[in-house]
């Protein structure tokens, strides 16, 4: 039993302050790269009826139904037509897979702690509320996001709903 904990430790040690980066317009983004479960290209998305703006549908990835949020329409952004480029990140939220449809996957780069300020203390009601950190990351920054805000307690539940893989 110690050896599996061992292990664990050192999977979760090597994935320690590694974020994957993506685009949304000219803005980058990171997110723990605990929370990624897989990146795939845009693909045909079901529309759900009654679901706000933001969440696109659902999506069959391997006989998997997985909920699509747009974090573009998330973030009050305008709309952006899915091209080549566009990417879903299949991440893992509260026991929940979750599609977030990004404009352009980056890459995945280490930010250690001390590059890391808090967020700034903006209007409660832009994106902020979502953002983890300012990672600092040579002349750049990225906007890191802490996947549990991406969405409340309330949202979760209707999509648990959605969520068509439970027995």
């Amino acid at each position: 039993m110690a050896e599996n904990a061992t292990d664990l430790f050192q999977e979760e040690d090597t994935q320690k302050g590694k974020h994957l980066i993506f685009a949304l317009g000219n803005e980058q983004y990171g997110i723990p790269i605990g929370h990624v479960i897989e990146i795939i290209g845009i693909q045909p998305i079901t529309e759900v009826p009654e679901q706000p703006e933001y969440v696109k549908g659902v999506i069959n990835l391997r006989g998997k139904i997985i909920p699509v949020m747009d974090v573009r329409l998330r973030f009050k952004k305008t709309h952006r037509e899915y091209d080549d480029r566009t990417c879903i990140i299949v991440i893992e939220v509260s026991d929940l897979c979750i599609g977030i449809v990004v404009d352009l996957v980056l890459e995945v780069i280490s930010i250690d702690d001390e590059n890391i300020a808090p967020p700034p203390k903006w209007n409660k009601d832009s994106y902020s509320r979502y953002v983890q950190g300012i990672g600092k990351v040579g002349d750049s920054v990225k906007i890191l996001l802490d996947c549990k805000k991406l969405l409340d307690e309330e949202e979760l539940l209707e999509l648990h709903t959605l969520d068509m893989n439970e027995e």
